[in-house]
């Protein structure tokens, strides 16, 4: 295979770099050098325009899941949301270090500084060592992400196993005087550094507004404010989990984890942090906190969030009990789905909706996804079907609907404008394959380029083929077989075997379409 090079100069104002990269053809050049990816940026609550700190490199982080139970919708949403935005990169021509971590210790059960550990809690109900129950669940995570089509990111570092980098965060904070270490803990003092930097200022919260609205617990006693956070917990006896520190025998608070393993895969300073919208506040702003006060300034350039999955317009989570994992999702095993959903139709109503907005579940729109999706599918099957012609008819143009693709993407990520777009190449195919529009050898080729590359590499969606499709091949044949006397009858003009053909067909369910070479047929679920 040949392999060509372009050049690529970045216009950054503060930096000047010229990179060459191995291209597949001259539009991924134009990708680069013309199109212009705005993301928006929770922290400047604004779209911009996405200029990375040492082009071609990008460092992603993304925020994984507390491994001690089932993934659930709305942790599909996320890694959907994230494996978009890491396809969309490297196709422009990125070089993405994509880190995504695996909370396996520190997490407690109200997100706060009380309670259990969620996977300690989790060992001991089932009495279980902690490990065999993240190995466990982490598993069943990879399969559920493998099954969306969901790439493995480049680095998914564990909370355990990165204890000496939380250690060292902690002591750094405590040596720029920002945490106190009491009773064998030590806490984030955030009335202190709320005075020399702002604390808030991802979430638009003030201290005011976070003392107020933080409850006095139990065994906050030790605290200086109820609204600091533990860097580090003395472990009582009886938890499981725990390391020597300089402080006490005990683990690390929840917020460290992501802060040391982000520094460590990505450096001081890194593109992207990413996340769900629920963790704004407090993680991601305990997050900022922890990277200013240790060393100095903001870690992350742009913070992006993903919108919630709701149940009857309530958060999908499992801390609420009215979560669907995906596994039901796939088996149809949950009482409140009418039907089973494969992990494509599942991917393609998460892409449906921006990923900043919110998606409600209901099976009417599951449904309404996965017809849209057989649409889609079926367009794409039926380019190998056309015959091109010496000119494409007037009215289609192939080249404008790939660019109004790339405008979608390139507009924070608009991947329901992009399926609008994809859906209109599909009307077009659709009147080729008629007889009424004509498309020329190198549009079909376009055609098929720009479907291929924004349903499947881009948008990770991919072509399901279940353990029936022997069958369904065999009963295709008889179809077919079916339609062809069909077509004999027609030529014969015996209307009435072609009719009662027809008429047999569709009520089994068959929806029969004649075209300029024959005939299509499909059967409608």
């Amino acid at each position: 295979m040949e392999i060509r090079y372009g050049i690529a100069i970045s216009n950054d104002t503060r930096k000047f770099y010229i990179f060459i990269l191995p291209l597949h053809d001259n539009r991924q050049i134009r990708t680069i050098m013309e199109n212009k990816l705005t993301i928006y940026n929770t922290l400047s609550r604004k779209k911009e325009v996405f200029k990375p700190i040492n082009p071609p490199y990008v460092g992603m982080y993304v925020c994984g899941p507390t491994v001690y139970g089932d993934a659930h919708l709305g942790h599909a949403r996320p890694a959907i949301t994230f494996d978009l935005l890491f396809r969309y990169l490297q196709h422009t021509g990125y070089k993405v270090r994509y880190v995504r971590n695996i909370t396996d210790v520190g997490h407690l059960e109200n997100d706060a500084d009380e309670g259990e550990d969620k996977v300690a809690k989790k060992a001991r109900l089932e009495k279980l060592e902690p490990m065999e129950v993240v190995q466990y669940f982490l598993n069943r995570y990879h399969k559920a992400m493998e099954a969306l089509n969901v790439l493995s990111p480049s680095i998914e570092p564990h909370a355990s196993g990165h204890i000496i980098e939380q250690i060292q965060l902690v002591q750094k904070i405590l040596d720029a005087g920002y945490a106190y270490e009491s009773e064998g803990s030590v806490y984030f003092d955030v009335a202190k550094y709320n005075k020399d930097y702002h604390y808030g200022k991802l979430s638009g919260r003030n201290l005011d507004d976070v003392l107020n609205t933080t409850r006095d617990l139990d065994g906050q006693s030790e605290k200086r404010n109820p609204a600091d956070f533990a860097l580090w917990k003395k472990a009582q006896p009886e938890h499981i989990m725990r390391w020597p520190s300089p402080w006490s025998d005990g683990f690390p608070g929840w917020h460290a984890e992501c802060t040391a393993m982000g520094r460590k895969y990505l450096g001081e300073h890194f593109d992207i942090h990413g996340g769900g919208m629920d963790l704004i506040f407090p993680h991601h702003e305990c997050e900022i906190a922890q990277s200013v006060a240790s060393q100095g300034d903001d870690m992350v350039h742009y913070w992006m969030h993903n919108n919630m999955i709701t149940i009857n317009g309530t958060k999908m989570g499992k801390s609420l009990g009215n979560f669907i994992t995906l596994d039901e999702f796939f088996n149809g095993t949950h009482k409140l789905l009418a039907q089973a959903y494969t992990p494509m139709t599942i991917r393609f109503f998460i892409l449906q909706a921006h990923y900043r907005s919110t998606v409600d579940f209901s099976n009417e729109a599951l449904q309404a996804s996965e017809k849209g999706l057989q649409r889609l599918m079926e367009a794409i099957d039926a380019l190998d079907k056309i015959t091109p012609a010496p000119a494409t008819s007037e009215g289609i143009n192939v080249k404008e609907l790939r660019a109004k693709c790339y405008e979608a993407m390139n507009d924070d990520l608009n991947t329901p404008i992009v399926i609008a777009q994809l859906f209109e190449g599909a009307r077009i195919i659709n009147n080729i394959i008629a007889g009424n529009a004509t498309i020329s050898a190198e549009d079909l080729k376009d055609l098929k380029e720009t479907f291929h590359l924004f349903s499947f590499d881009i948008m990770g969606l991919k072509e399901e083929k279940g353990s029936s499709d022997g069958r369904e091949a065999a009963y295709g044949k008889v179809v077919d077989m079916l339609l062809e006397q069909r077509m004999k009858a027609k030529a014969n003009k015996d209307w009435a075997t072609s009719d009662k053909i027809r008429n047999a067909l569709t009520a089994l369910g068959f929806e029969i379409k004649d075209t300029k070479d024959g005939f299509e047929w499909r059967l409608n679920k």
